[in-house]
């Protein structure tokens, strides 16, 4: 499994921000993903909001990996906190569910289907020996709705082989449409039907209606084991294709002067259908942006807007009133408060009328926009002088990873080349030193430790490794998943000839300890020999 150096530092990439000049003229550019861009003040917005915001997140102790901020159908603020970049594809974890959703949306327009349309009509060979008058009244509706009339969120795993009839084989406890409970795999099965009455995956019935018309492209998607899009989670978009879909609903289902999804559609999915907490009064709901009411696979804001959201923070917010769109990705458990600060801090900024210009507002955010990178994992120990140019080989014993040996490549700036090498595979990983340095790898990380979770055809992944010596010979290692924001951590304790390699994962906080010795024979110093060769090549790429 090889991993692949790309790059070394590269700042926060800024662009809106950086369009700026003497005059308050509008100035508009288009790049290459087809989003027109502008700056804050030529749409009415304050830069000063901009960046009270971003230091808000700080403050707040908010990871976020990217924003981006469209006003009028343009993009005026945007940044990625590095190593992510504007090219990397990020999960977008529940977010694919209102892609799912606008499928669906097609659907209805081209008249497959109806919102009303019986859920067990479309898998007649899958249902349950008994099929209760509950299964017998769930719409499409309700699914689309969250309100399938399940007692609780469901779960399945890739162990099951059929998740269509796993489903439809839940008791339905109460009357569909009644209440609000959270469930992937009422989305999931929207997929389905969608694949059944049309013959392909929603990824691929959604490419020319809306993909392609949108500029959204080299898309990954995972299915399950019989190859249907799992719908409600796994999608794999760049932050600018986030802001096109929230373009796109802002548009009602319009895109560069034409009606690709009919408005109506539009206007029934972002309407609210259904309450979280129904019993809860006005003013307990008032500050909660989890209790706003749900539409079609959207959830409602406060001030008529509305969002896709995925765990973590991964959000589309759109704006109607303000005639904007808001774009995060995160990983932060706080989206809540992520939100509460886009209220506070940029939605009282965005006037509907001209503003004066305001040139050192905006060079104090495209400053702040330009130093934008994630913080360091690891506190460096001021008193180790760290190996340069060396090899360190050592021959593991027996573990459950099956990994025999671990090597430990450092070259002339410190950075360190491992390789975790197996019976019949290796596994090379990069770590600059304290410092990202991006590349890619076969080897699935902890994301795919959760079993609903399929990494068929989705590798190469993109990683980032950081390296630092935390104490004295203590190499501390991270490895950040970029698309799925997930971490592996390997703290190495080089002790003599002897070698504990500590590794843990941010997905289930599994504890996996690896232990060897250096072995100076003839076999082992081939290898490393052949190890040092291919890594002196991958550092020279």
């Amino acid at each position: 499994m090889e991993y692949k150096r790309i790059g070394r530092f590269m700042g926060a990439v800024v662009c809106a921000g950086a369009l700026i000049s003497c005059s308050h003229a509008p100035r508009t550019e288009v790049y290459a993903d087809g989003l027109q861009r502008s700056f804050p003040e030529a749409q009415e917005t304050a830069s000063e909001g901009i960046l009270s915001f971003l230091e808000a997140t700080e403050a707040n102790n908010i990871e976020l990996h990217s924003f981006m901020l469209l006003r009028h159908g343009k993009v005026i603020s945007e940044a990625w906190w590095y190593p992510y970049k504007a090219t990397t594809r990020q999960v977008m974890h529940s977010v694919s569910k209102t892609f799912t959703a606008t499928a669906v949306g097609f659907a209805v327009d081209e008249k497959l289907l109806a919102t009303d349309d019986k859920v067990i009509s479309f898998f007649p060979d899958a249902l349950p020996d008994t099929v209760s008058p509950f299964l017998q009244e769930m719409r499409i509706r309700d699914l689309l709705t969250m309100a399938a009339g399940f007692e609780r969120t469901v779960e399945f795993t890739t162990d099951n082989p059929d998740w269509v009839k796993a489903f439809l084989a839940i008791p339905v406890v109460e009357q569909p449409g009644s209440r609000f409970v959270y469930n992937s795999y009422a989305t999931y099965m929207l997929s389905a039907i969608i694949q059944k009455v049309t013959g392909r995956t929603v990824q691929d019935y959604l490419t020319p209606r809306l993909l392609e018309p949108l500029g959204i492209t080299d898309v990954q998607w995972e299915k399950d084991g019989n190859g249907i899009t799992v719908g409600g989670w796994g999608m794999r978009i760049k932050t600018s294709d986030m802001a096109k879909l929230g373009q796109f609903y802002l548009n009602r289902g319009k895109w560069n002067g034409e009606q690709l999804l009919s408005e109506a559609w539009i206007a029934e999915a972002s309407s609210p259908h259904i309450f979280q907490q129904p019993d809860r009064t006005a003013e307990e709901n008032a500050g909660d942006f989890f209790a706003q009411g749900y539409g079609y696979q959207v959830w409602m804001c406060p001030d008529g807007a509305y969002r896709a959201d995925g765990a973590n923070a991964q959000l589309v917010v759109v704006l109607p009133a303000k005639d904007a769109v808001i774009v995060t990705t995160s990983h932060t458990s706080q989206a809540g408060k992520l939100m509460e600060l886009m209220w506070t801090h940029l939605l009282p900024r965005m006037y509907d009328k001209p503003i004066s210009d305001d040139a050192n507002g905006r060079a104090e955010l495209s400053g702040k926009l330009s130093s934008l990178q994630l913080p360091s994992p690891f506190a460096s120990s001021q008193d180790t002088t760290y190996p340069r140019n060396t090899t360190r080989a050592y021959q593991l014993e027996p573990n459950g990873q099956g990994f025999r040996s671990a090597s430990f490549r450092f070259d002339k700036n410190g950075d360190c080349l491992l390789t975790l090498a197996g019976e019949t595979a290796s596994c090379d990983l990069f770590f600059g030193q304290e410092r990202w340095n991006n590349g890619e790898t076969e080897k699935a990380g902890a994301y795919y430790l959760v079993k609903r979770r399929n990494p068929a055809g989705m590798a190469p992944f993109a990683v980032s490794g950081f390296s630092a010596w935390t104490q004295t010979e203590q190499l501390s290692l991270r490895l950040l998943y970029l698309n799925d924001s997930q971490h592996e951590t390997y703290v190495c304790d080089f002790k003599g000839d002897r070698i504990t390699i500590t590794c843990t994962n941010n997905v289930t906080g599994d504890v996996v300890v690896l232990r060897g010795s250096s072995d100076h024979s003839d076999d082992l110093t081939a290898l490393t020999t052949a190890l040092s060769v291919l890594a002196i090549g991958l550092l020279d790429d």
